[in-house]
């Protein structure tokens, strides 16, 4: 199975600008005048243009709105090197929203993009999160 990443976005040219400044992605192909896929990352991620204030789920429910919002589900990109990283996505126009936290073998900082989506950029002192972690009977 693979995994494919879509990120609603209301300004194509602007965002993909800010994904391959902010984390070194690259632009793969343009699908049509409203979708460039990105490459770079584990997983393939798609930035598909809606306007804000358009339906957000077929005609039902809230519009969009691009401001930073809160949504159940948000990336994390795995880099080498934290400060960089951070320091990168900033000069990119990343808004920083929470300082370093160290959980399980890992240290993360949160961030928004400008369209307000969410992101973190972590890093492993491992492979992955240290082991002490459980799976729930």
């Amino acid at each position: 199975m693979n995994l494919r990443i879509n990120i609603d976005v209301p300004d194509l040219v602007k965002a993909a600008k800010f994904y391959q400044e902010a984390l070194g992605l690259q632009i793969n192909r343009f699908l049509d005048d409203d979708v460039v896929e990105l490459v770079g990352a584990s997983s393939l991620i798609y930035l598909l243009a809606k306007p804000s204030g358009s339906s957000s789920a077929a005609g039902k429910g809230e519009t969009r709105q691009y401001m930073r919002h809160w949504t159940p589900v948000h990336l994390d990109f795995e880099v080498d090197n934290l400060d960089e990283a951070c320091e990168r996505a900033l000069k990119a126009g990343a808004l920083q929203e929470s300082g370093r936290v160290e959980w399980m073998g890992s240290t993360c900082v949160t961030f928004a993009d400008p369209f307000g989506h969410g992101f973190c950029l972590i890093h492993f002192a491992g492979t992955t999160y240290s082991p002490g972690a459980h799976h729930p009977s």
